[in-house]
C-alpha cells in the first residue's frame, strides 16, 4: 500500500513538532522560470479527477502513479529523491497513459500540472 505523498509529509511535521526535530523534507533551491501557474478552474477536468485520487491515496489507474517522480528535467525546485511523486492525467481518445501529468510536492497543494510530459509545468493556483 503506497501512502499519499501528503499525508507522509504531514506525519513527518506532526512527528517534528512533536519532537522539536526538522522535517527532512529537503531544501529548496530558487523557483525555476520554466515553472508557470495555472488556475484550478482551468484544468482539464481529467486533471480534478487524477487530484481528487491523490487526495483520498488511490486507488490509481495505472501501476506507475503515485511513485517517485526524479526532476531529471530540473525544472521544478530542487529537492531530495522521493519529495517528487506522479500521477497520470487521462487523456481522452488515448490508448496510452499519453503525455498529461500531476506531480505533486510534499507541501499542502503543492501540484504542478504538465500537459507536454515534463517539458514545462505549471503551479496549479486553488484561489482561482
Amino acid at each position: 500500500m503506497r501512502i499519499p505523498p501528503r499525508i507522509t509529509a504531514a506525519l513527518t511535521l506532526t512527528a517534528a513538532l512533536l519532537l522539536g526535530t526538522g522535517t527532512g523534507t529537503g531544501t529548496a533551491t530558487a523557483a525555476p522560470a520554466a515553472v508557470g501557474d495555472i488556475c484550478y478552474s482551468a484544468l482539464p477536468s481529467q486533471a480534478h479527477d487524477t487530484l481528487d485520487l491523490i487526495e483520498a491515496g488511490g486507488p490509481y489507474p495505472y501501476p506507475q502513479d503515485g511513485t517517485v517522480f526524479q526532476n531529471r528535467e530540473a525544472l521544478l525546485p530542487q529537492h531530495t529523491s522521493g519529495y517528487y511523486h506522479e500521477c497520470t492525467v487521462k487523456t481522452p481518445g488515448s490508448s496510452t497513459r499519453g503525455a498529461r501529468r500531476i506531480v505533486t510536492g510534499e507541501e499542502q497543494r503543492e501540484d504542478y500540472y504538465t500537459a507536454d510530459h515534463y517539458a514545462s509545468f505549471d503551479l496549479v493556483d486553488y484561489a482561482c
